[in-house]
């Protein structure tokens, strides 16, 4: 009698998991993105409610300020700068009831400013976010000339390298 041989295994071969959990994790992706886009009216948005956030901001009273401003300074840079000159323009936004305080001071902030950009390095104001640095530096040194709750802003009007 022949005999015929039979396979001992008889499961099929099991492949892996992880097109099931790619499947799982991009279904849940982009569930979530669905979400996000429909939650936050980037499709089908509501014109109205676009409309009442503008009717809001429009709305807004403008703020009761002062504009005083600072004499334009010219400043020579360093040896090393590609630059010979910075020419500096700005105006100090200060509170209405303190804008002759700040104007009677205007001498000693033209001398603070101006010994500031003096003391800079060529580097301190060739970088693409040196003026954002500067402008924080100036104006709490203006701060702390004037005292506090009398200036809130300095403008600066012209940043010219020469």
């Amino acid at each position: 009698m022949a005999t015929t041989t039979e396979p001992e295994n008889l499961e099929p071969a099991r492949g892996s998991k992880r097109p099931l959990y790619l499947g799982l994790f991009l279904a849940v992706l982009g569930g979530g993105g669905a979400f996000y886009a429909m939650y936050s009216d980037l499709l089908f948005g509501d014109e109205t409610k676009s409309a009442k956030v503008e009717a809001q901001v429009e709305a807004a009273p403008m703020p009761d300020v002062a504009f005083v401003p600072i004499d334009p300074l010219v400043v020579s840079l360093g040896p090393n700068a590609i630059n010979r000159h910075l020419r500096f323009r700005a105006q100090l936004e200060v509170v209405p009831a303190h804008e002759q305080d700040v104007i009677h001071l205007l001498p000693r902030i033209v001398d603070v400013l101006n010994n500031y950009l003096r003391a800079l390095e060529a580097s301190d104001i060739e970088q693409p976010a040196a003026l954002m640095n500067l402008r924080a530096q100036m104006l709490r040194r203006v701060q702390i000339v004037v005292g506090p709750g009398r200036v809130n802003d300095l403008l600066v009007m012209e940043f010219v390298l020469k």
